[in-house]
């Protein structure tokens, strides 16, 4: 059952940061009123699946990958984007689970992940201040009055978007394009030119001959479910709080509240004041929860979040999300590592190496290094290692278009080629080619884990 005084809007009552002023209050209320009788985007039972799911990371039988868009946006919604970038997860996954001998669990950022944190509340360009861009749910990117203007009614797009969205990809997972016998050959057109289309036609390769071994013994896409098709979640940051009190529903078959408009729902860096609104809304649901942890957090407050939102200390409930940059995990990880351990906490340690390391180029394009990410990666693994504890996870900010957003990786990217195709509506993300080429690298780290494993185990 929910913890004690805690109501659907109980966070109504407490301080609130990251959130839009309405003009209009009577047309807000008319839109929370519509969501709340729209049919829910995700089930509960799924979410508790999700959470079992996560418990196993947190025991270190299991990888968690976590990846998609910045933030998805109303032009850019299509079948093909949707597609590549499912696309892509699945192949990182792939990588993963064969190259790291791991299974993996999969989370998309997307059919729901429309708003932003900003760290200013307005813009200033020539001259003229308005609202900053928070994301379409909230209001438009265009530099106009009108655009900037906080709307109610967007949150209904996102809805009807998230639900044609999670349309289409629970057609691709359970229908059969997540066929092993298929995932394992893809490739988009563009990683064909690249230089990590080798290592994955040869990884393709020894997968294709461990299939037809497995066919041999009877055990074909036709025997069993696990190779046609797969498990895939969906997440967002829980930020505009009227979208997700609208999508909270009590579920029938155990009385808990769900907020079913994800699977999975984060509590982000600029809004996990314990005594916050976003804090008190996230404690009542039983979805699992991510906890952004960035280099300000300290221990008592990690172990404080920990106890208000999951006081049970319930396996999978709780993925704290280490963003901290490269220049500081060292520095600032081990002593979370350590508190969290030393208090007895079951949680997933998952490493967000995209956030802490963003950067303005001298033409004023936001971008990322791809050098600074992998050393994130690394120095997290490292970490995780020289603490005894599992590196659960990554969380990826993605997409299977190709863009040119983040510099570096094994095409080069310089500065100048950002203009080529920089398409983001906030943040830079990966494209294909760098997202798999940072999986072969976690795959390797993850492979040579399972082998120190064993070692132990039989020594």
């Amino acid at each position: 059952m929910t913890q004690q005084n805690w109501t659907i809007d109980s966070w109504r009552n407490k301080p609130s940061k990251q959130q839009p002023t309405y003009c209009d209050a009577a047309k807000l209320k008319d839109v929370e009123s519509r969501l709340a009788k729209l049919p829910p985007l995700v089930f509960a039972g799924e979410a508790r699946r999700l959470k079992k799911s996560l418990a196993r990371v947190a025991a270190g039988e299991r990888f968690l990958f976590q990846g998609g868009d910045c933030a998805e946006s109303f032009a850019e919604f299509n079948a093909n984007n949707i597609r590549d970038t499912f696309r892509v997860i699945l192949q990182i996954a792939i990588v993963l689970t064969f190259g790291g001998a791991t299974p993996v669990v999969k989370i998309g950022r997307i059919a729901g992940q429309f708003a932003k944190p900003r760290s200013d509340e307005n813009e200033t360009r020539d001259g003229v201040t308005l609202p900053s861009y928070r994301g379409d749910i909230i209001n438009g990117m265009d530099f106009t009055p009108e655009s900037r203007k906080p709307d109610p009614e967007r949150m209904v797009q996102v809805y009807n978007q998230s639900a044609a969205t999670l349309n289409l990809l629970r057609a691709f997972a359970q229908g059969g394009y997540a066929d092993l016998n298929e995932v394992h050959m893809w490739n988009l057109d563009f990683i064909e030119r690249d230089l990590q289309a080798e290592r994955y036609r040869d990884l393709s390769k020894r997968i294709g001959e461990a299939l037809e071994f497995m066919a041999a013994c009877n055990i074909t896409a036709e025997t069993s479910a696990e190779i046609r098709k797969t498990d895939f979640f969906t997440s967002h940051e829980a930020l505009l709080l009227p979208y997700e009190q609208a999508l909270t529903r009590i579920d029938s078959t155990t009385g808990d509240w769900y907020d079913v408009s994800a699977h999975m729902l984060w509590l982000g860096d600029r809004t996990r004041q314990p005594d916050g609104a976003h804090v008190e809304f996230l404690r009542g649901i039983k979805n699992p929860i991510g906890i952004k942890c960035g280099p300000s957090i300290t221990e008592d407050e990690i172990l404080r979040l920990i106890d208000i939102l999951n006081p049970s200390n319930e396996p999978g409930r709780l993925t704290l999300i280490a963003r901290m940059g490269d220049d500081k995990i060292k520095q600032y990880l081990p002593p979370l590592l350590r508190a969290v351990k030393r208090a007895g906490k079951t949680v997933v340690w998952c490493s967000d190496p995209m956030h802490g390391n963003t950067q303005m180029t001298s033409s004023g394009y936001k971008t990322r290094d791809f050098e600074r990410i992998l050393a994130e990666v690394r120095a997290f693994f490292s970490v995780c290692d020289g603490e005894g504890v599992w590196p659960g996870g990554i969380h990826l900010e993605m997409t299977g278009q190709e863009v040119t957003e983040c510099t570096g990786g094994a095409a080069a990217l310089t500065e100048k080629d950002l203009d080529d195709c920089y398409n983001t509506h906030c943040d830079p993300r990966l494209n294909a080619s760098q997202a798999l080429e940072l999986a072969f690298l976690v795959a390797d780290h993850l492979k040579s884990e399972r082998l120190k494993q064993k070692l132990e185990t039989s020594g």
